[in-house]
């Protein structure tokens, strides 16, 4: 007989790993033993050498299926003699002063069939009980405190197990083997109803959520990563009241609804959008809506798509069964981050919710939903967070603190960059403090000691200041070269492409704001190629809030600035004449804004990117004319101009062109203009790959017509899937740039 012994990485811990290696042994007369620890999971083989190869070749092949096998390593292999001894299940074991090599942790997982089975059978002892998992399913990333990942290390620790949860959880046959959050209704965690002043409310807690909720209240109900604030979501008036109470006049609330067939009743469904409302992940999905459904359009005003998700948890089941669909939106205060304590959400949320669903499960660590548009990450979160990346090369332990706007941060170690969840705008205290928690608990929890430190290039950055004051040495990366590396990783790049960046605003190396960018490079140095050409800005980032502002500006280059009827306009004229606080800006998004404040669309926003998405948002796409192109070179850098798209763009609102049209021209005038940019930096150059980054590849037109225009001329064109192709992704190029600067000695 052989003894091996092995070392297994990936997902391997909360996932049933255990139970089914010992299964497995059984099944072919191995002995020997299997146990977690904080690196990995080891696993000692003693049988005949065909059953250990089948066992690992099973390994490999079959694993269970939220599993991800990274890596076996045999560690030992010898001859044993002596009695064969029974397979067992060894206490786990954290090592001591041993670097952390299993950064995979699994994420939280979606309920599974099993469990939603059991909670609608009246025959059942897990009847409607709203905190049922098996090793399927249920919370994990958000729960942990420590690894290796065993009961004691969650905050599932304060529930003793019943005799019954007990026995399925040391029953190898039962699915709840091993399962840490295991819990049944006399057993596990428990729901409380409380009003705006913290009173308790009497009675079954989800029955009379539902009753509140069909009275058109307003009920913070506490998840798996933190708080939603839910109603009716067709209820008109109280959604009204949500958007009043939350200050959140216009951006669109998520929706969560039964089952598929409920969500096909207002919005449109392929066989992929399906699959991934289906999955484990259960992101928010974003779906063409249905013109003909009766959801309300105070949803999603002025928008085509609307977002739906499925229930990911029991409790979520139980609500949602009663409803066409529920608003579930995040449970925070206007720019903050989710609200994920009791406590908390009691004093912050009381002027917004009328009840509050609370439950004693507590939240290690916060992570609010994740959003996915035609299978491309826009938020990273839940059912993603914490699965790392991984590459080819090995990393230098790095922190990439990321930007300001969506911010997240990354963390490396060996080939893997492990990406935090979706954090919310850098702009304020509140969230400063999340950032700074979520930076500690991720290095406690990976056991990661960063070397170095890198973050953007704008000097007043709250992520900029934290990397600063981390002593650590620092590299500062420009904005939209991060972007570009980050798809290039993602796609598995390593040669110099042509990179397409467009968004709204970046801090440019010549500390003017950039954000309508053609590139070449890789990820040790980039040249800016093509831009837009710029515009001030008047009053800054309250031309941002005001699009009309820019609009104006725009105008005025064209001697059309009469046709701006606003108070303000002289004024504003002034200080465009005069160049005061009116920074320059060749961001893409900035010209988006302003053609959708001059057809009338959105002058002024409430939230980010409000002008721009409501612009695509009316665009008919079956429009094929554009506004004309207009390219030059100027100091060895092709200029993007605007003006011919301007004149003719007035002229056709003068003759009165449908907004719609307009709107369209306007989208194919930017696709026709970086493709001839790019058809030109090829001819120079011999590159043929082109990635494509920034927050506006999140219009489905113009990312879609991109890449269609550029395949046709013969390139090679990539854009991002899981990592996001907004300011969520830079933390990402950041850290690859670092790591390339560092292995090459330029830092």
């Amino acid at each position: 007989m052989k003894s091996v012994e092995l070392k297994v990485y990936g997902v391997v811990q909360g996932v049933g790993f255990r139970p089914y290696v010992s299964k497995l042994a059984n099944s072919l007369s191995i002995g020997g033993w299997v146990k977690n620890t904080s690196e990995c999971v080891e696993i000692r083989l003693i049988g005949e050498e065909k059953e250990i190869n089948a066992f690992i070749s099973n390994l490999k092949l079959s694993p269970p299926p939220l599993s991800r096998v990274v890596k076996i390593e045999k560690v030992r292999e010898e001859n044993y003699e002596g009695e064969k001894p029974s397979f067992i299940i060894l206490k786990s074991e954290k090592k001591a002063n041993s670097a952390r090599d299993n950064l995979w942790i699994p994420p939280d997982v979606g309920t599974c069939d099993d469990c939603l089975k059991e909670i609608f059978n009246d025959k059942d002892r897990r009847y409607r009980y709203p905190f049922t998992n098996c090793t399927n399913c249920g919370p994990r990333f958000t729960i942990i405190l420590d690894l290796p990942y065993d009961r004691e290390k969650t905050t599932m620790k304060i529930f003793k197990m019943c005799e019954r949860c007990e026995k399925e959880y040391n029953d190898i046959n039962d699915r709840r083997f091993h399962a840490q959050p295991n819990a049944c209704p006399e057993c596990g965690p428990e729901l409380r109803l409380l009003d705006n002043r913290g009173n308790k409310i009497d009675g079954d807690p989800i029955e009379k959520t539902i009753k509140l909720l069909k009275e058109g209240k307003i009920v913070a109900i506490k998840g798996i990563g933190g708080f939603h604030l839910a109603v009716d979501a067709l209820n008109e008036r109280a959604i009204n009241e949500l958007r009043r109470r939350k200050n959140r006049p216009h951006k669109p609330f998520a929706l969560m609804a039964f089952n598929i067939d409920r969500i096909s009743q207002f919005a449109k469904v392929n066989q992929g959008e399906r699959e991934l409302l289906l999955s484990p992940i259960r992101p928010i999905v974003l779906l063409r809506k249905r013109e003909s459904s009766n959801l309300p359009e105070n949803i999603a005003p002025n928008n085509k798509y609307v977002g739906f998700m499925l229930p990911y948890t029991p409790l979520h089941y139980l609500i949602t069964e009663p409803f066409q669909a529920l608003v579930m939106t995040s449970g925070n205060l206007s720019d903050e981050p989710i609200i994920y304590e009791n406590e908390q959400a009691l004093l912050k949320l009381k002027n917004i919710a009328d009840f509050f669903l609370i439950h004693n499960r507590e939240i290690y660590t916060p992570c609010d939903d994740s959003i996915v548009i035609n299978g491309m990450v826009t938020r990273r979160a839940r059912g993603y967070t914490p699965l790392p990346l991984v590459g080819e090369e090995e990393f230098p332990e790095i922190l990439a603190c990321g930007g300001e706007e969506k911010s997240s941060f990354a963390l490396s170690r060996k080939n893997t960059i492990i990406l935090s969840q979706y954090i919310g705008d850098l702009k304020d205290l509140e969230t400063l403090e999340r950032y700074e928690l979520l930076i500690e608990r991720f290095k406690s929890l990976f056991s990661l000691n960063p070397r170095h430190v890198v973050c953007d290039l704008h000097p007043l950055y709250l992520s900029t200041r934290y990397a600063e004051a981390t002593g650590l040495p620092i590299l500062k990366v420009q904005h939209h070269h991060a972007h570009m590396t980050s798809c290039m990783w993602e796609n598995g790049i390593s040669d110099k492409v042509i990179g397409i960046v467009l968004d709204g605003t970046g801090y440019g190396i010549d500390e003017t704001i950039w954000g309508g960018e053609i590139f070449i490079g890789d990820y040790l140095e980039f040249k800016r190629v093509a831009h837009l050409r710029p515009i001030p800005l008047p009053g800054g980032e309250k031309a941002i809030r005001e699009p009309w502002r820019i609009a104006l500006a725009y105008l005025r280059e064209i001697g059309k600035e009469d046709l701006i009827i606003e108070e303000k306009a002289k004024e504003i004229l002034r200080m465009l004449k005069l160049g005061i606080n009116s920074p320059l800006s060749s961001g893409c998004g900035r010209l988006f804004d302003a053609v959708s404040a001059f057809l009338g669309i959105r002058k002024s926003i409430s939230y980010e990117a409000q002008a721009a998405i409501e612009l695509e948002g009316v665009a008919n796409e079956d429009e094929k004319s554009a506004y004309p192109a207009e390219l030059r070179e100027e100091k060895g850098e092709i200029i993007i101009d605007w003006k011919r798209m301007w004149e003719e763009l007035v002229k056709d609102v003068m003759r009165g062109t449908p907004v719609e049209i307009c709107s369209m021209k306007f989208h194919n005038y930017i696709v026709n203009s970086i493709s001839e940019a790019v058809e030109i930096i090829r001819g120079k150059t011999h590159i043929e790959k082109v990635v494509l980054s920034g927050g506006v590849f999140q219009n489905q037109i113009i990312l879609h017509k991109t890449v269609e225009s550029l395949t046709k001329r013969g390139l090679m064109v990539y854009h991002h899937k899981e990592v996001p192709t907004n300011d969520q992704g830079i933390a990402v190029g950041q850290l690859l740039i670092c790591a390339e600067k560092i292995r090459k000695g330029a830092v």
